[in-house]
């Protein structure tokens, strides 16, 4: 496996690149014009795989978040609760921005969209 390259000018990380008229890979600064021939033709690629769980994961304590806004103006389905915490993130599959709701009763943290 090939280890991170780092530039000899300014110590930054080497990114490869390909020089089309030369036809070789490069590994090149973005800080500086250093670039240096590559001693190997592989560029690894790590691809992670996620569950559908962990991708519309809301965190069980978002209620307790001061950062978030929150509303009187829902009600719960589940229990009832008037008030939540509202914020907006994109929903996979759709593009633009959703509106989530999280129940603020630390029993419930019902979640759902607008």
């Amino acid at each position: 496996m090939s280890a991170m390259k780092f530039c000899r000018e300014c110590n930054n990380i080497l990114y490869p690149r390909e020089d089309r008229e030369q036809k070789v890979l490069l590994f090149a600064c973005r800080n500086c014009e250093h670039q240096e021939v590559a001693d190997n033709n592989c560029v690894y690629r790590n691809e992670v795989h996620h569950t559908a769980a962990e991708r519309t994961q809301v965190l069980q304590d978002v209620a307790g978040d001061p950062t978030l806004p929150r509303t009187k103006s829902v009600k719960c389905a589940v229990c009832g609760h008037p008030e939540a915490v509202f914020f907006q993130a994109t929903a996979r599959g759709e593009e633009g921005m959703t509106l989530f709701f999280v129940c603020c009763n630390t029993n419930c943290g019902h979640r759902w969209r607008d």
